[in-house]
C-alpha cells in the first residue's frame, strides 16, 4: 500500500535570532488523518517551529508545503483561511465575549452570506449588511450556532452549560478547551496544538487526553507540542524529538521512547538511571522510558 501523500511537509526549516539558531534544518512531514508529536526540552525549538509554520514567523531558510502549496513566509491569517489551524502554549481567548461567541469567531472564514472576497461587496456594504441581517444572514448564523452546540458537546459538560457565558469568568483549564473549540470550528485539515494541557491538573489532562483520542478516531489531523509523555506514547502515531533545534530522533512512540539520543537530551550523560528531581522533564523522561 503506497505511503499517504503529505498534508503538511517542512523542508529545511531554520531560524535565526542573532547568534542563536532556534531552528535548524527542520525536515518534517504529516500525513492526513495522522497524529505526531513534537518533543524535546525546554529550549528545543519546538514552538519556534510552529510559529514558523502557521505563519506567526518567518523562516531564514527552507519551504513550508501545506496541502501542495508553498506557504512559508505567507501571513498566518492566509494559512488558516489554507485550513491550518493553531492554539497557543497561553490559552488565548476574546475575555469579553461569550463561549459560544468565542467559537463562532473560529467559523468566520466559512460565512457564505457576506464574503469579503467578493468583488461587488465593500467595507460599507458589509456594515450595512451585518447591521440589517437579513433572512440569509440570520440562517446562516443559526446554523453556525447550532454547530457550535455540537463542538462544545465533544468537552462534555465542561463547556456547554456556560455556552452564555463570558470567557473572563471561565477557569484556566476551561478557556483552553474554547480556544480549541474556537480551532474545531474552523474545520481545519491540519490542527496545531501547543501544549494544550499546559497548567492542567491530573484531572483536567485525562479529560484532555480523552477529547484528542476522539478527534483522532474521527480523523482530525493533528500536530501536538506536549511535555507530558504519558499522552504523547498513547496518541501519537509518529513522535519527532528536537534538540538545539534539531532533530535527534524520529519514528514510533515506542522506538523513540528508547533512543538513547532522547535520553541523552533530556538526562544527560548520566543516563536512565541518574538521580533527577522528581516532576522534572528528566524524571517524566525516566518514567515514560522505563514503565510501558
Amino acid at each position: 500500500m503506497p505511503a499517504a501523500k503529505p498534508l503538511l511537509e517542512v523542508s529545511g526549516l531554520t531560524r535565526r535570532f542573532g547568534g542563536l539558531t532556534a531552528v535548524a534544518g527542520l525536515d518534517l512531514k504529516v500525513a492526513e488523518g495522522e497524529f505526531v508529536s513534537v518533543i524535546g526540552p525546554n529550549g528545543a525549538g519546538k514552538t519556534t517551529a510552529f510559529n514558523l509554520i502557521s505563519g506567526l514567523d518567518k523562516p531564514d531558510e527552507g519551504t513550508v508545503r501545506f496541502d501542495g502549496a508553498d506557504v512559508a513566509g505567507r501571513p498566518p491569517e492566509a494559512i488558516a483561511r489554507a485550513g491550518l489551524l493553531r492554539t497557543f502554549q497561553h490559552g488565548r481567548v476574546f475575555a469579553n465575549l461569550s463561549v459560544a461567541d468565542n467559537v463562532l469567531v473560529g467559523a468566520h472564514r466559512r460565512l457564505k452570506a457576506v464574503r469579503p472576497d467578493w468583488p461587488v461587496i465593500g467595507p460599507l456594504a458589509e456594515l450595512a449588511l451585518a447591521l440589517v441581517r437579513p433572512a440569509s444572514v440570520r440562517r446562516e448564523e443559526e446554523a453556525l450556532r447550532e454547530e457550535v452546540r455540537e463542538i462544545l458537546a465533544i468537552f462534555g459538560d465542561r463547556l456547554l452549560p456556560r455556552i452564555d457565558q463570558p470567557a473572563y469568568s471561565l477557569s484556566y483549564a476551561n478557556r483552553r478547551r474554547v480556544e480549541i473549540a474556537r480551532a474545531l470550528a474552523a474545520r481545519p485539515k491540519l490542527l496545531l496544538l501547543d501544549e494544550p494541557t499546559a497548567g492542567m491538573n491530573q484531572t483536567e489532562t485525562a479529560e484532555m487526553l480523552e477529547i484528542l483520542a476522539g478527534l483522532k478516531a474521527r480523523g482530525q489531523t493533528i500536530l501536538l507540542i506536549e511535555h507530558k509523555l504519558d499522552m504523547v506514547m498513547r496518541l501519537s502515531d509518529r513522535v519527532v524529538v528536537l534538540d538545539d533545534g534539531k532533530t535527534i530522533a524520529e519514528g514510533l512512540p515506542q522506538a523513540v521512547r528508547n533512543d538513547p539520543a532522547v535520553i541523552e537530551a533530556y538526562l544527560g550523560h548520566g543516563g536512565v538511571g541518574a538521580a533527577s528531581p522528581a516532576g522534572s522533564p528528566a524524571s517524566a523522561v525516566e518514567r515514560a522510558t522505563v514503565q510501558a
